[in-house]
């Protein structure tokens, strides 16, 4: 398995060049980048951003772990409104062509949410229609990721919303395609069931694993701590990543970054990944 590291690990601001240059340094074989609203990787990225981008990489000689995006926050495939459930198939059209040009082989893909606790107001949409709305969404998006060669990862969040990794099987062999899979992120189900469980459930279908740490008695968003100080089974957690033949990437996506010495956390959290992956210490 390749260690990388998410972009949002870093502190608010810090640039795509800084953020490489500081991953490469930390000991990370790839970095996790984000398609944002605008800025140096935009909606409107054209092939001069990611060119450059490339640059950077193999200047670094780091490499790509993956494409996120939080813009499935803004831009739900469930929503009861129909302008925005477009948006959120053109965000993911453009985030496969992004991938692609990349050299990304999944995206991270957040496939709507029934009801989304952490953002005040947010909407909520009966399951139901939650769920055949998504169904149908990245069911058009199939033959876009085929044509593109890159995965759509669905990531399980905090969205009530594919709740088991039995459901979530269901939904990605709906679709039949080995473009549709599982981005699995450790941390998320911690409170509400086994991360090791999910992995043998999923086995194969999983494309991209996100490492987090959760504490269950300190309940919400404040649960999410350094790896290795929560409740993560790591040493169980990577016997099952090897029993289903997982040889990807596990990019750590540490939120929020350090109020102080915001770099330390991606020096802190390259280590305790040597350790959970059974790396010698660099």
């Amino acid at each position: 398995m390749k260690k990388g590291i998410n972009i949002w690990s870093f502190a608010e601001g810090t640039s795509i060049p800084d953020a490489i240059a500081l991953a490469k340094k930390a000991g990370f074989d790839g970095i996790e980048l984000s398609l944002n609203e605008s800025g140096e990787l935009g909606l409107d990225a054209g092939d001069k951003e990611i060119r450059e981008i490339r640059s950077r990489l193999e200047d670094a000689e780091l490499e790509i772990a993956g494409l996120a995006t939080g813009l499935y926050w803004s831009y739900a495939m469930t929503s009861e409104d129909e302008r925005n459930r477009s948006k959120a198939v053109d965000v993911c059209k453009k985030q496969l062509e992004v991938a692609a040009a990349l050299g990304v082989d999944a995206i991270l893909v957040i496939p709507g949410a029934v009801g989304v606790d952490f953002i005040p107001g947010a909407e909520v949409v009966p399951y139901d229609k939650a769920y055949d709305r998504a169904l149908e969404a990245i069911g058009s998006l199939v033959p876009y990721a085929e044509s593109a060669g890159v995965s759509i990862a669905i990531e399980n969040v905090w969205n009530k919303f594919l709740l088991s990794p039995l459901e979530l099987r269901t939904f990605i062999d709906a679709h039949g395609s080995r473009y549709v899979g599982s981005y699995f992120d450790v941390g998320n189900v911690v409170h509400s069931g086994y991360p090791e469980h999910w992995i043998r459930i999923l086995g194969e279908r999983i494309k991209k694993v996100h490492f987090k740490d959760y504490r269950r008695q300190a309940g919400g968003l404040h649960g999410f701590v350094d790896l290795l100080a929560g409740d993560v089974n790591y040493p169980e957690v990577v016997s099952a990543l090897k029993e289903i033949g997982y040889d990807n990437y596990v990019t750590a996506e540490m939120i929020p970054p350090y109020t102080h010495h915001a770099e330390q956390i991606i020096f802190n959290t390259s280590g305790a990944m040597d350790a959970i992956l059974g790396r010698s210490k660099r």
